[in-house]
């Protein structure tokens, strides 16, 4: 099958949209499908407004629409609500393809926190909610996110669940990072979405310690000259990093999955969380995590959990079957097959938890 992902997300962006896009069409490669990414590279881009780390394509749905055209897919995924989204799906609605779309980030309220503006939030939901009515199937990566957008007004809403790379995120040796413990470690984007202060105020025995870069990262270290801020690091170094850590924190209280939990739980690093979506979905109780409307509640517990028990609860999430989930949920252009779950499905786990 001949598979055309339409995504604003891609390389050289360091976000979970990015890493489950690669990891599932290396996946779906390794099926025997020909996928093909249609993203900024190589076109004209603009620095998004507000989050100038992100580039946005200039390029219009006609343009688009000759190249999808020319490469004459069997089924078109639209992974994001960006320019190329846009144009995707106006090329889409105008010659009648079918397609399937992705809720992978609260633009909406990430929008609300930077430019906190009367009625902007809701605005930017209906935008979302229109966006999305045209799609076959909206793939989101979780239950109580499905949940929202339902309550929301979306539709044809099915749960996609996230893997992880177990390869290179596993129970390394506890000794790559040299500080004092326990160690609270956190990864990811250094910005306000993040809730990072929610962390980092906290009182806390040994070190606290954060991976990652983005504009808040200058005021952070001024801010918590107490703080290991040891900027982004990838691949092997990162898995040991976290595998060093006594916990892992995520203070986010808006990521729609946080594949970095994942990662953290097949180090077999212990995941602290705020009990809202969608660590309610991804940590299991007592086991991989703890989670508690006090961070530090849930931080204290969760260094006491059994790390081979993290990692075991772990292994469930693979790659293989995301890209399994995915593949399922196509809808094939010139015929009237719409996957194996139907168009409009109901919000039954696609996930163990």
């Amino acid at each position: 099958m001949r598979i055309a992902i339409v995504t604003d997300a891609w390389f050289p962006q360091v976000n979970g949209v990015v890493r489950t896009l690669s990891a599932v069409a290396d996946e779906l490669r390794k099926r025997g499908h020909d996928v093909h990414v249609l993203s900024p590279e190589g076109r004209r881009t603009l620095p998004m407004p507000l989050y100038p780390e992100i580039r946005l394509a200039l390029t219009g749905s006609k343009a688009l629409g000759r190249e999808i055209t020319s490469l004459a897919p069997d089924a078109i995924y639209i992974a994001t609500e960006g320019p190329l989204g846009w144009a995707a799906r106006a090329h889409c609605r105008r010659v009648g393809l079918p397609f399937i779309s992705g809720f992978h980030t609260r633009f909406a309220d990430y929008l609300a926190l930077r430019l906190p503006l009367p009625g902007l939030a809701e605005a930017s939901w209906s935008m979302l909610r229109r966006f999305h009515a045209a799609s076959r199937t909206v793939l989101v990566p979780t239950r109580s996110i499905g949940a929202d957008l339902e309550a929301r007004g979306f539709s044809h809403v099915k749960v996609w669940t996230r893997g992880v790379d177990h390869e290179l995120f596993k129970p390394h040796a506890r000794d790559y990072l040299a500080l004092e413990r326990p160690i609270s470690l956190f990864v990811g984007r250094l910005a306000p979405e993040k809730n990072i202060d929610a962390f980092l105020d906290l009182d806390l025995p040994g070190t606290k310690a954060v991976i990652g870069d983005g504009p808040q990262r200058a005021e952070l270290e001024k801010r918590f000259p107490e703080v290991a801020f040891l900027g982004y690091r990838f691949g092997e170094e990162l898995a040991r990093m976290i595998a060093s850590a006594d916990v892992f924190v995520f203070p986010s209280l808006t990521d729609t999955f946080g594949l970095v939990m994942l990662e953290a739980m097949a180090c077999g690093t212990p995941v602290a969380a705020f009990d809202v979506p969608s660590p309610i979905d991804v940590v299991a109780e007592g086991v991989t995590g703890s989670l508690d409307k006090h961070l530090k509640l849930a931080i204290l517990r969760a260094m006491t959990l059994d790390r081979d028990k993290v990692h075991q609860a772990s292994l469930c999430f693979t790659w293989e079957r995301t890209a399994r989930i995915f593949e399922e949920s196509l809808h094939l252009i010139g015929s009237s097959a719409t996957g194996a779950d139907g168009v409009r499905t109901s919000l039954a786990p696609s996930h163990p938890g």
